[in-house]
């Protein structure tokens, strides 16, 4: 093609290449175009729009998709379209390139900022390219967070279904005292205390564990903070395994005036198979076994949930929910039937004030006094309602439960026994744990709470928040102000304050009242950790 331009300027000849087209020429002037030009132009637009129009429909749908104009555009055009890579996009453009998906594997990219900027300069990158590299490397390292959170939620959930070898050792020594020490063997109380064990005008507090250590800090924190510890009447329930520990250690720690009672499961002889359904349902239920005693790794698919989730899911697979120490609560009119009332208290709590007024406190005829969880100052611990503990997907459960009714708090609770009697609440859990069972565990997952909160409902007496606080086990984010106020402390979750992965300024509060001098706990290396 040759073009040629007259000295005035007052006309241009293009000429195309020989045998092509016939020469043509276009005239220009400062008023007119010749109608040849307008021809030309004309037809030119006649096929350059359709062009235009197709390429604007593609760039507005690939946009709907998160991808750059410009680079869904000469992916559709492919390798031929070179000319994109010298275009000099506007600000708003050179940002846009984010939205495309990232090219490179996690393997391929530089490990820090630094060696990017040493990459681009090597490379010569352009704006756009080192803005897909840089949000390149973004998503490689939120998935290896992401991934970790997920490791460490599985491996928490490991340590803090274990026993500590401290623990175990200090079970074992204790088993070998018990054996070898006649002192160790001593009646608990003995026989002139005994009658103070039916004594109603005494607090009565029931605890039930398979742990020395834990059970040691919630005695001696409530004996050392009771206005008259010469009122407090200890019952501590163990499994037959432990009972000769827990004996020993109590035995030669006493806690005078205080009383304690030490008595194994395998004494109370009407609690058997045929009596309690749920010791039935861990010995004949072998999908309750596996589901709770299983590889809860196994066919899970762990990345499809947040770290967040996946704890929860595993915590509610954790063997204790099967546990009969753990059902032991719900036949305390059984296990005491000459009481009237009693607290109970979980083995993960600390007691750090007077327990007294509790006794005193007038409960209007319920059943169980207890600490509602769907509301407080904190926000994440105390919003608790049935819909967190039952499954509303079930037809059941939708038209029986109110999905947004309160649930209350397990680790501290005043229970007036004549109360319960007349009510029959044992028989209502009894009733619904069966149907649980036959539907194969789709009411519910998590362990004894919610057959609890079916049971003790309309018979729940709500106490102030301030006698019980929970979620030390797992709120790392825990008021320390709130927590030394508060009368019972609970390290709910699994963060337990004689494990490593115990928070490190909430285990004092409990450590302070472990004897570390104590030879048992020294030769088992149990330390107070920092």
């Amino acid at each position: 093609m040759q073009v040629h331009i007259s000295p005035s300027m007052r006309r241009i000849t293009i000429s195309t290449t020989p045998g092509f087209l016939d020469p043509m020429k276009m005239k220009g002037a400062a008023r007119y175009l010749s109608y040849r030009c307008l021809f030309w132009t004309m037809l030119l637009l006649v096929f350059l729009l359709p062009f235009v129009f197709i390429t604007s429909a593609l760039v507005t749908l690939e946009g709907a998709n998160k991808c750059s104009s410009i680079g869904c555009f000469g992916r559709k055009l492919g390798p031929r379209l070179t000319w994109r890579r010298h275009i000099s996009p506007k600000a708003s453009d050179q940002y846009s390139v984010l939205l495309a998906p990232a090219s490179r594997t996690a393997v391929d990219l530089p490990e820090s900022v630094e060696a990017l900027v040493e990459e681009a300069r090597k490379k010569q990158y352009d704006m756009p390219t080192l803005l897909i590299q840089l949000k390149a490397m973004v998503e490689a390292n939120e998935e290896r967070v992401r991934a970790a959170k997920l490791q460490e939620a599985l491996y928490r959930h490991y340590a803090s279904s274990g026993v500590p070898k401290g623990l175990h050792c200090l079970a074992l020594r204790l088993t070998v005292e018990y054996s070898s020490n006649a002192r160790a063997r001593q009646d608990l109380p003995s026989p002139d205390l005994a009658p103070r064990l039916t004594d109603p005008g005494l607090h009565h507090l029931v605890l039930a564990t398979d742990n020395v250590l834990a059970a040691s800090v919630v005695v001696t924190s409530t004996v050392h903070n009771a206005a008259e510890p010469e009122k407090i009447v200890f019952h501590v329930i163990t499994d037959k395994k432990t009972y000769a520990a827990m004996h020993a250690w109590f035995s030669l720690n006493p806690l005078s005036p205080a009383i304690v009672e030490v008595k194994g499961v395998h004494e109370f002889e009407w609690l058997t198979r045929d009596n309690v359904p749920v010791l039935e349902a861990m010995e004949t239920s072998q999908d309750i076994k596996w589901y709770y005693h299983g590889n809860h790794a196994a066919g899970t698919n762990i990345s499809q949930y947040s770290p967040t989730i996946l704890a929860a899911y595993l915590q509610a697979r954790s063997p204790k929910y099967i546990s009969i120490m753990n059902h032991l609560r719900i036949y305390l009119p059984e296990l005491f039937p000459e009481l009237e009332k009693v607290v109970f208290l979980d083995d993960d709590v600390v007691v750090q004030k007077d327990l007294s007024p509790l006794w005193e406190m007038d409960l209007h005829g319920k059943v169980n006094g207890a600490v509602e969880t769907c509301h407080g100052d904190d926000a994440w611990v105390m919003s608790k309602t049935f819909r967190n503990y039952f499954n509303f997907s079930h037809p059941i459960v939708a038209k029986t439960f109110d999905p947004d009714k309160c649930a209350w708090a397990y680790g501290m609770n005043v229970f007036d026994l004549r109360a319960w009697r007349q009510a029959d609440i044992t028989r209502v859990y009894h009733y619904w744990q069966k149907q649980n069972l036959q539907l194969n565990l789709t009411l519910w997952r998590l362990g004894t709470l919610p057959p609890a909160l079916i049971a003790f409902d309309g018979n729940v007496h709500p106490i102030p928040p301030q006698w019980h606080m929970l979620g030390l086990g797992y709120n790392t984010k825990s008021s320390l102000e709130a927590t030394k106020q508060a009368a019972v402390i609970h390290y709910n979750g699994q963060a337990k304050p004689w494990l490593d992965i115990a928070f490190p300024h909430l285990r004092p509060f409990w450590s302070k009242y472990v004897n570390y001098s104590n030879e048992f706990i020294r030769q088992c290396n149990i330390l107070d950790r920092p």
